[in-house]
């Protein structure tokens, strides 16, 4: 097994399309040492489908950032409601966070949001007519799933969208400094609005979460942590979700005539179509806690292991035909919400907010094209997400 001389996910090409690069990476091994960054580190990088299952539900993978990090110096100035969220944390802790993360993302509570969400919906899509010109990231895609977040963290409207940019420099990977602020930013506002609330007898959305975290036994700094996960995880991936499956669309027209004459098959696309083209390509940081063996290949221990979803989701052993768009495939077994105990809990909120999205854009506007077809998208540079920066479209 050859490892990369430089690191192939901070590749221009990458970020344009990852999937040549996931693909030519697992064909050689699907679990393989590579670079990372330009200090000379090295990681495990994991692209095949069995392999990510294995190492999402491997014990031995620690997401504690804090005790990898702990002897090893670092420039590095996250503030500690990003840097200590429950993505960053191990059983019990993680268990406890979990508890009350799931709670707020039950089908109970979803359903009662989805008023809610088609209500914004609805306003955000009041002005478009036919033959206009929008950009579905900036138009739709971001203020959506900001504001139902917002509304369910009880963040006040005038906040939001600093809050939101704030939330979007988290993931600007060639900006350490960037990231480090923006983090405090966050990490202060939500303290504050927090602590606040704390202060304040009131019935509120973010009253009930501190209800939730304080029944679930998460001290101050704990739910100002979960406060900023559900923030930021809680719209970023939700984001590139509408926004790469409209463009998956657009670009197959028999898929998306199939989905106009016939709405009520969105839900049962949305697994394709996260398959397809995964909002998370990279999953967040996990690290060896001893020797161990993943697909076969030995990882030593202390050492990064990067678990790619995007890569996974694409591997012709687990879905035959990977690259091709298929909506009668059974894609229940994608990997872009994660598996195991650190599968995203918010995921039924993400797929209500997609499908009432993409239904109201496929029945209002049932002839909606690219704006420039010939020009090639334009993605954000990130390997921990895969999304788009802007998405013209023709109304129609």
């Amino acid at each position: 097994m050859t490892a990369p001389r430089q690191d192939p996910l901070r590749d221009p090409r990458f970020f344009a399309d990852p999937y040549p690069t996931y693909d030519r990476l697992r064909e050689g091994c699907p679990v393989r040492r590579i670079p990372t960054g330009s200090g000379g580190h090295q990681a495990y990088l994991i692209t095949g489908h069995a392999e990510a299952r294995e190492a999402f539900t491997d014990p031995r993978l620690s997401k504690d950032t804090a005790r990898f990090f702990a002897d090893r110096p670092s420039n590095r100035d996250l503030h500690p409601a990003i840097s200590r969220n429950m993505l960053a944390s191990d059983p019990p802790a993680h268990t406890r966070h979990r508890r009350v993360a799931t709670r707020l993302f039950t089908t109970g509570r979803v359903r009662e949001l989805r008023p809610f969400i088609t209500h914004v919906v609805d306003g955000l899509m009041g002005s478009w007519r036919p033959g206009a010109e929008v950009d579905l990231v900036a138009d739709l895609a971001v203020p959506l799933p900001v504001t139902v977040v917002c509304e369910l963290l009880g963040v006040p409207e005038p906040d939001r969208a600093t809050l939101a940019a704030r939330s979007h420099e988290l993931f600007d990977a060639t900006d350490t400094d960037r990231v480090d602020a923006a983090s405090h930013h966050i990490g202060d506002y939500l303290t504050h609005l927090v602590d606040t609330a704390r202060a304040t007898p009131g019935d509120g959305p973010l009253h009930s979460l501190l209800r939730d975290c304080e029944e679930g036994g998460l001290d101050r700094e704990e739910t100002v942590s979960l406060a900023a996960l559900l923030l930021v995880a809680g719209h970023e991936t939700t984001t590139h979700f509408i926004g790469n499956a409209a463009l998956a669309l657009l670009r197959h027209p028999a898929a998306f005539d199939r989905l106009r004459r016939d709405p009520d098959l969105i839900p049962g696309a949305l697994d394709e179509l996260l398959r397809f083209d995964s909002p998370v390509s990279v999953a967040t940081f996990r690290h060896s806690t001893e020797d161990l063996s993943i697909g076969g290949i030995d990882v030593p221990a202390g050492f990064p292991v990067l678990i790619a979803p995007g890569a996974a989701n694409r591997d012709p052993r687990a879905f035959p035909d990977p690259h091709r768009l298929d909506l009668d495939r059974d894609a229940g077994g994608h990997l872009s919400f994660g598996h195991g105990i650190h599968r995203c809990p918010g995921a039924p909120l993400a797929r209500a907010e997609a499908e009432i999205a993409l239904r109201a854009l496929l029945t209002r506007f049932p002839n909606t094209r690219l704006a420039a077809p010939e020009a090639p998208p334009t993605w954000r540079h990130t390997r921990l997400t895969r999304g788009l920066t802007t998405l013209p479209l023709t109304l129609a």
